[in-house]
This record gives C-alpha cells, sequence and structure tokens, in this order.
C-alpha cells in the first residue's frame, strides 16, 4: 500500500481546512471566511483499504505581523519540509497574481513533489479555469492542477486517488481508528474560536485565545466545560460580552450545541472574558495558551 504525509499550504483563506475536512470525512480543523483560522498544523487521517493518507493542515500564508503570527508562518515551513508531498491550495476564485506564482515556485522547488489543488470553482466563472492554469504552466509552475469544489465535492475524489498514488509504498503510519493527532479538549477549545471568528468582525476575534480549564464527563454522561476567551483590550472584552451579555449567551450557544455534536452527549458550558494586553507579542502567555514560540524553531 502507499502510506505517507501530505502537508496542505497556500494562502490564507484560500480553503484548505475545508478540503482537509472533505477530504477526511470529518471535520478535524475549524473552518470560517477570515484568515488566520488555523493557527496550528493540524493531522486528519484518511484511511482506505491500499493507501493512507495523513493530511498536514497548516496556517494561511501571509504577512507576519505579531509573534504569534511569526510562530505560525514557522509552523507552515517546517511541516513543507517535513513531508512526502505537498498540496498546494489555491483560491481560484481570486484568480492567479505573480505574488502567487512566486509562492508556488518557492514551495515545488525543493526535493519534495507538489501537487497543486485549484479551489472554488463552484463560484466562478468557468472559462478562467483554462486560462488560469495555462498561466501557471506558462510561467513555468511544473505540478498537476485539480480544479476542485470542496463544497460541492467536483473532482474531490480524483485529486484523492492522485496524492495517494504519490505516496511511497509502505505501512500505514497512524492506527486505523485515528482520524487526527488533536484531542477532543483541543477541538472544543477551537469549537469556541471558529464560533467567534464567525460571529465578530475586524481585529477582535485573531486577538482571542481560549483556555479551557475544567474538561471532564460527570456520571451522568454530561460534559462541564469551563473556558476563559482571553482577548487583548479592555473594549473587545465589552464588545465579546455585548449589551447584558447577549453577544456571549449566544456566541456561547452555538460553540455548545457545536460541542454536544462533536463530543456525542450534552455539555455545560461556562464561558468567561478576560484580558491579557498584547499576549501575540508575549512569549510566556503564547506558551501559556498553547502557542509555543520555540517549538518550530530547528
Amino acid at each position: 500500500m502507499n502510506s505517507g504525509y501530505v502537508g496542505v499550504i497556500g494562502r490564507a483563506n484560500a480553503g484548505k481546512s475545508t478540503l482537509v475536512n472533505v477530504l477526511v470525512g470529518e471535520k478535524v480543523a475549524i473552518v470560517s471566511p477570515k484568515p488566520q483560522t488555523t493557527r496550528d498544523a493540524i493531522m486528519g487521517v484518511l484511511t482506505r483499504e491500499d493507501y493512507q493518507i495523513v493530511f498536514v493542515d497548516t496556517p494561511g500564508l501571509y504577512r507576519a505581523k505579531n509573534a504569534l503570527s511569526q510562530t505560525m508562518m514557522k509552523t507552515t515551513q517546517t511541516t513543507a519540509r517535513d513531508v512526502d508531498l505537498i498540496l498546494f491550495v489555491h483560491d481560484g476564485h481570486a484568480g492567479v497574481t505573480d505574488e502567487d506564482i512566486s509562492l508556488m515556485k518557492r514551495y515545488s522547488s525543493g526535493d519534495i513533489p507538489m501537487v497543486i489543488a485549484y479551489t472554488k470553482i463552484d463560484i466562478m466563472p468557468k472559462e478562467n479555469i483554462p486560462a488560469d492554469v495555462k498561466k501557471l504552466y506558462e510561467a513555468g509552475i511544473d505540478c498537476d492542477v485539480f480544479p476542485v469544489s470542496a463544497r460541492k465535492g467536483t473532482n474531490i475524489k480524483n485529486l484523492e486517488h492522485e496524492l495517494a498514488k504519490r505516496l511511497p509504498e509502505g505501512e500505514k503510519v497512524i492506527p486505523d481508528d485515528i482520524v487526527s493527532d488533536k484531542s477532543a479538549k483541543f477541538m472544543v477549545a477551537e469549537i469556541m474560536r471558529e464560533k467567534i471568528l464567525l460571529k465578530y468582525d475586524k481585529e477582535i476575534p485573531h486577538g482571542v485565545a481560549i483556555v479551557v480549564n475544567t474538561f471532564k464527563q460527570g456520571e451522568n454522561g454530561v460534559w462541564d466545560i469551563n473556558l476563559d476567551i482571553v482577548c487583548e483590550k479592555p473594549n473587545h472584552k465589552a464588545i465579546l460580552i455585548g449589551k447584558q451579555g447577549g453577544a456571549l449567551k449566544e456566541v456561547a450557544s452555538f460553540a455548545r450545541r457545536d460541542m454536544e455534536k462533536f463530543l456525542g452527549a450534552k455539555v455545560f458550558l461556562t464561558t468567561y472574558v478576560k484580558v491579557k494586553e498584547d499576549w501575540r507579542d508575549r512569549p510566556d502567555l503564547m506558551r501559556d495558551y498553547g502557542y509555543d514560540p520555540k517549538k518550530n524553531n530547528s
């Protein structure tokens, strides 16, 4: 059989996490229409009878503005060096720029082979696809390009089979019953962050960290989850809470429903909002919140 690791790389908001979730068949990464949704490398495992693909979803490529985003970019760069195959995800709906071509060349110029997923073809003129693919080839991008729609499932199977074919022969690298390397506690925190990304605008959701203080299941089967929503400014806290706590109640209700779906049981959720100014530029707090600046320095 064929098995190995596929690094999923591309610009912020290109649709990487959505594509990984569809390929794996389960939600292993949160999604939102905002950049910086994915902050860490998240593994999603697809196991078939004759192949196993271990996807490593990475933070989107963009210009780093603080210590947190610098750490996220290091995560992506490290992943690109440590996989068997790179899946570069490009937002086809956004067209192809010279900067896109430069990024693709950077990741296709090494020893690791690369395949391009040209996404979101369900929301763009079909005639743009061959023109963009031609532009890539004329620019020297010597990779197979797969136009896909994760939302519609278009060409997903063909992409899956191509990725499997490109992986080396060998035994499974992950046990059959595992679909992600992340714990349930991690996913609960990510679900909370996803709902904040979806509800709030501008800078506020990007300056939020989630700290799970209590995560335990009682004898009655109900999960007791107590978490802190950490933001950077007092006025952000006021916005997160909303008038008479209405905004926080609404987002917590959405999160609780998804947590119950994910855990398969009832959830009693308690949330608090705390302020830690400029935590994204403070390595000690970043480590406390699960984003170690030194983790990807090797």
